[in-house]
């Protein structure tokens, strides 16, 4: 049975808030999953008030079966049939200050609550959230390291897939087919799927570009399994001609950025800044070769993994804060030649108490 009373007080601690309130709208807050444990059913309109340690899921009869099959210590579950009984439950909240998720709350659900439940103040303690998702519990690192297992499965038997005139469809809809059969709930995001040049866009929409010899393929996919997410790519060259000088640059390219991301992976340890993981691999990537791939690094080394497959801040030059023991965060450097292709490689890594390992 997970414990759910670490969380509301990591949540609350240092917050001004008597409360913190989840409210679902037709979309789901995955904060409310982070509260309730909960990782399937709508729970459309549904809300979550946290107190101490201690949580109360209201909710309706169509989704109080699903809570009721997952118990949580520190939660209960009230099921209500009306919006008068719902505001009956919030009357606790009259005269109180009321933490909200203000990164997903829209204005006109915001001005409900305050007209309805008459709060002494409502605040915004998204930033709380963000921070206590960022430390992972022993629990939350397993489900992810299974969705990290799932992808991992489908990348090692992919490349079986490949053939010549294939196209970029047909490999992420044949890809995202093996991850389900492997166990996932489904993909965590968009699965992206790049072929020769198209791999020098690092968040390229998978088209009807064809699959060509001696070409990249660059497949960036993650799984979600029981509400947690993975996300992992891999970089490979389809028939290449080993001869060519084409052959040799991209294997150039792939081995600058396989040693930044170790460059990277060495500096992930507790008590360092993120921004110097970042900085760590985009000094290699900038200095390899005399400079020749300088500039071509363009984005951020990587992000914080969870309920979403972003689940907070990550390795960037702008990153400047601590890790700490139990963070989950990718590590995807790459290099991008823009008519020529490129090459990512992704790994989620978890750090420990020393150093740091890729689940």
């Amino acid at each position: 049975m997970k414990d759910i009373r670490p969380r509301i007080r990591r949540v609350l601690q240092g917050s001004d808030a008597d409360f913190a309130l989840i409210m679902n709208t037709s979309y789901h807050d995955s904060n409310f999953t982070y509260l309730t444990g909960i990782y399937s059913g709508s729970f459309e309109g549904s809300v979550v008030i946290a107190e101490g340690e201690s949580a109360k899921l209201i909710t309706t009869q169509l989704d109080y079966g699903v809570a009721k099959d997952n118990p949580a210590k520190g939660l209960e579950v009230v099921c209500v049939n009306s919006r008068d009984e719902m505001l009956k439950n919030l009357k606790e909240l009259k005269g109180k200050i009321v933490g909200i998720n203000g990164n997903f709350l829209p204005y006109g659900a915001y001005n409900r609550l305050k007209k309805d439940i008459l709060p002494k103040k409502i605040i915004d303690i998204s930033g709380r959230f963000i921070s206590a998702r960022q430390v992972k519990e022993w629990d939350e690192i397993e489900l992810i390291g299974i969705a990290n297992n799932i992808v991992k499965k489908a990348l090692s038997q992919i490349e079986g897939e490949f053939f010549s005139g294939m196209t970029e469809k047909e490999l992420a809809k044949t890809f995202d087919s093996m991850m389900l059969d492997y166990g996932a709930s489904s993909p965590s995001f968009e699965t992206i799927v790049c072929f020769g040049a198209n791999s020098a866009v690092p968040h390229h929409v998978p088209d009807n570009t064809k699959l060509s010899n001696n070409s990249f393929v660059l497949i960036d996919a993650g799984a979600r399994y029981r509400g947690y997410c993975s996300d992992v790519t891999r970089t490979f060259i389809f028939k290449p001609e080993k001869k060519g000088s084409k052959y040799r640059k991209m294997l150039d390219i792939y081995n600058t950025v396989d040693a930044a991301q170790k460059a990277a992976l060495e500096r992930a340890v507790p008590d360092a800044y993120a921004d110097t993981v970042h900085i760590a691999a985009s000094d290699y990537i900038n200095k390899a070769k005399g400079g020749m791939y300088a500039g071509k690094f363009t984005h951020a080394l990587g992000h914080s993994v969870g309920i979403d497959v972003h689940d907070g801040p990550g390795f960037s030059p702008l990153s400047h804060y601590k890790l700490k023991e139990r963070m989950v965060i990718s590590n995807e450097p790459g290099i991008y030649i823009d008519g020529f292709g490129g090459v990512r490689i992704e790994d989620d890594l978890l750090i420990l108490k020393k150093g740091s390992k890729y689940l």
